[in-house]
């Protein structure tokens, strides 16, 4: 899986675009059709708490794109919430029937049409 990091009106330090990298491949455990992961990061209102935000979005072919974006004190604890937010999303996909690229297994839940 790529990585692209974006860094907006500021300069990532290797610490953190090296923190990125390793906590985004590791989505690809759940989904190995991740082609890219494009990484934004931005200062949302300096001088503010919870003033940093990381988006992510997942490019995985024949399949909807995933996106998750975050606010947080630190880039490093939006990223982690990207991340915990794009692994619901990919486990989620596993669990629908009859979608492109996803398993046969589904919810089950009582009172959908088919269900009883």
């Amino acid at each position: 899986m790529e990585v692209k990091i974006k860094a907006i009106h500021f300069e990532a330090t290797d610490r953190l675009n090296d923190f990125i990298i390793k906590k985004v491949e590791k989505l690809g455990k759940h989904n190995e059709m991740i082609g890219v992961a494009e990484v934004v990061l931005k200062v949302v209102k300096p001088e503010t708490a919870m003033n940093k935000e990381a988006s992510v979005k997942l490019l995985v072919p024949q399949r909807e794109d995933l996106f998750a974006s975050k606010v947080a004190n630190t880039f490093e604890e939006a990223v982690d919430n990207c991340v915990d937010a794009l692994k619901r999303q990919l486990e989620k996909g596993r669990r629908e029937p009859g979608k492109p690229g996803r398993g046969p297994e589904g919810p089950g839940h009582p009172g959908e049409p088919g269900r009883p």
